[in-house]
């Protein structure tokens, strides 16, 4: 059993000290540190001078446009400017259209035979049934690849100006850790319940619009981006950290790298046969079946696996700044 103790030796005690620190009765450094005595603020007059001739230098020459003899030139040489280039871009306009065809022309781009071949020879040479993917993915496939390659290159660019490079150094896990945490999205059991479910049909249905593109509307972009959207829906309710165990940088950079060089090599390969008429080998199958037209399946395969990388890399890059 404790020893009872006097009122006045309990005041005295560290545990009353300590509660009336908490409480904020008593600050027990208040009367127990060296204060010295400042000295009287004097302002400089060489300083004040300087300041205020920057600032009126600052205002003359950057806030006061009226009176800016720069600014002046500048808006008088973007005046003029921009008369002499709309100018141009008219008269440039007007004479494009003075070379085309009158109205009603037989020999008007529309009626040429270019429209025709697509049209009554696109089912029989490309063994699509879909009369624009069979022109996209054979007759104008070169275009098609250099539209992916330009998703490529705007991730790539993307990634240089806004990727958030982690930091070296001691504390580098542990800051990074700290950064993830505010990117991650919050439990929120209705959306991930909902995403749960809606995830795999999503995916399925951007596949089944890749796969069927040549034969009824769709195709490797809409297919793409309907997988990308699920993949950015799946970000949203489960963050980074659990989407990262399936698609990550690396991943991005395969399917990109391996999608672009397949389809490059095998146009080559249909252009160069093409262009010496020789037999490609490339069976077209049956037009209508799914196992059909040739090369233009896996093209809309390897177009929708860009458009999808390219989508979701563009959200996780704007949102976080990385994968």
């Amino acid at each position: 059993m404790s020893k009872p103790i006097s009122e006045e030796e309990y005041r005295k005690g560290m545990a009353n000290r300590l509660k009336q620190w908490i409480l904020g009765e008593e600050d027990p450094l208040l009367g127990n540190m060296e204060i010295q005595q400042q000295n009287e603020y004097v302002p400089n007059q060489k300083m004040l001078r300087r300041h205020k001739k920057d600032r009126d230098r600052v205002v003359r020459d950057v806030l006061d446009t009226e009176h800016n003899k720069h600014y002046k030139r500048f808006f008088r040489f973007y005046k003029i400017a921009a008369v002499v280039s709309c100018v141009a871009l008219i008269l440039i306009l007007l004479v494009a259209v003075s070379y085309l065809p009158p109205v009603g022309s037989a020999d008007k781009p529309v009626n040429n035979e270019v429209s025709a071949k697509y049209i009554e020879d696109g089912m029989q040479e490309t063994g699509a049934v879909n009369i624009v993917t069979g022109m996209i993915l054979d007759y104008r496939a070169f275009d098609t690849f250099g539209e992916s390659n330009v998703l490529f290159i705007a991730t790539c660019t993307v990634l240089i100006m806004l990727r958030n490079d982690r930091k070296k150094g001691k504390h580098s896990a542990e800051a990074e850790e700290k950064r993830d945490s505010y990117y991650e999205p919050k439990a929120d059991s209705i959306l991930q319940k909902i995403t749960f479910v809606l995830f795999p049909i999503i995916v399925i249905y951007g596949i089944y619009v890749i796969l069927n593109g040549h034969l009824s509307p769709g195709g490797g972009f809409s297919g793409g981006a309907i997988i990308g959207a699920g993949l950015i829906l799946y970000l949203n309710a489960f963050g980074f950290e659990k989407i990262g165990r399936f698609f990550t940088e690396k991943t991005h950079k395969w399917i990109s790298f391996a999608a672009l060089t397949f389809y490059c090599l095998a146009k080559s390969y249909s252009f160069y046969t093409g262009a010496h008429h020789l037999e490609s080998g490339i069976p077209l199958g049956t037009p209508g079946d799914i196992i059909s037209s040739g090369l233009i399946l896996p093209l809309n395969i390897c177009v929708g696996l860009v458009v999808a990388c390219t989508m979701y890399s563009f959200y996780a890059l704007f949102r976080k700044g990385g994968y």
